[in-house]
């Protein structure tokens, strides 16, 4: 039974002092992501990888960054996962006046009490799904840190804590420059496990999407074996080699000529967590240069600045990466 928890920690590691139940096994997480998979591959149209990401993403306890045109079944993803935990799903449109009050919530004068009282935002839910952040200003994006990071809010000196799991899924939508959008700073996105790309589903896919009635997830899990998971998941096993291997993988983003900015250690935390999560939904209790292999686009290429403004250059440099290093 999950007890009170009176301040959130961050995902990774510390979600293991979430969990006062039994911890469930490896193969026992397996099957549950599985049965999740299943629904989310049953209501939404994904490639098997794209899909492989964002339960990697789900079982680490991170948060997800959807980069893609709109109407591919972004908002339906956010669903799907909301569904097929039983959690609850709150959607934020971000629009250039969003406040960040608007999101975390407020201290609202009522009258006949005398008092203040705290109206939540809606950030107080399992899955909250920020549609357009890139349409919000910098302040309002801001909003956001303290809880993705810390799973808490303060508003007026007070600090309420969220209660878990809490996941923030955020998309936007690939900027000319010239569309009213805001860019992510760097230390917006870092708080963003993976930032993954839907992409148009294949022509079997959206012939099926076209002709078969609109789909639901199934509830198939519920929000506390997502929290025995996740403690699973961050007890699962990383050998010294393995680290060696994650570290060289971020001193060569440090040290290439093309990138201003470089993976930071936080970047190296993440991957290991998003590994963990994968080697867990593939039924091991140890991580394998693969898992790392894998995910190394995802979750590094976001969190890299290039020298000039030019999105492809992080990819390149985390593909140069994962053929360049040795994994042994």
């Amino acid at each position: 039974m999950l007890a009170p928890v009176p301040d959130h920690p961050a995902a990774g590691d510390a979600s293991r002092a979430l969990w006062q139940g039994d911890t469930p096994s490896v193969i026992e997480v397996t099957e549950m992501a599985e049965r999740v998979r299943a629904s989310v591959r049953a209501a939404v149209e994904l490639s098997e990888p794209t899909l492989e990401v964002i339960m990697a993403t789900l079982l680490a306890g991170g948060h997800l960054l959807i980069e893609d045109h709109p109407g591919v079944g972004k908002t339906m993803l956010a669903r799907a996962l909301a569904a097929s935990l039983g959690g609850r799903l709150t959607r934020i449109q971000a629009t250039i006046d969003l406040l960040p009050a608007d999101i975390v919530g407020a201290n609202v004068w009522r009258a006949e009490e005398g008092r203040f009282h705290f109206q939540p935002g809606p950030v107080f839910a399992n899955v909250v799904l920020v549609d357009e952040i890139n349409r919000a200003t910098p302040k309002t994006q801001s909003g956001l840190l303290e809880s993705m990071e810390e799973r808490q809010v303060t508003v007026d000196g007070e600090t309420r804590p969220i209660s878990p799991p809490f996941m923030v899924i955020a998309t936007q939508n690939p900027s000319a420059g010239h569309d009213g959008t805001y860019a992510l700073p760097l230390a917006s996105s870092d708080r963003f496990l993976a930032r993954v790309s839907l992409g148009y589903p294949s022509r079997a896919a959206e012939m099926r999407l076209l002709s078969d009635e609109p789909r639901r997830a199934a509830t198939v899990a519920t929000r506390d074996a997502l929290l025995g998971a996740q403690a699973t998941v961050a007890a699962v096993h990383t050998s010294e080699r393995l680290l060696h291997y994650v570290v060289d993988l971020l001193t060569f983003t440090r040290q290439h000529e093309r990138i201003a900015v470089g993976a930071s250690p936080r970047a190296g935390v993440k991957l290991l967590s998003a590994a963990r999560g994968r080697a867990a939904l593939f039924g091991r209790d140890h991580v394998l240069p693969d898992d790392v292999k894998v995910l190394a686009p995802a979750v590094l290429a976001h969190r890299l600045q290039p020298v000039w403004e030019d999105d492809e250059a992080t990819h390149a440099v985390v593909d140069e990466a994962l053929r360049e290093v040795p994994a042994t």
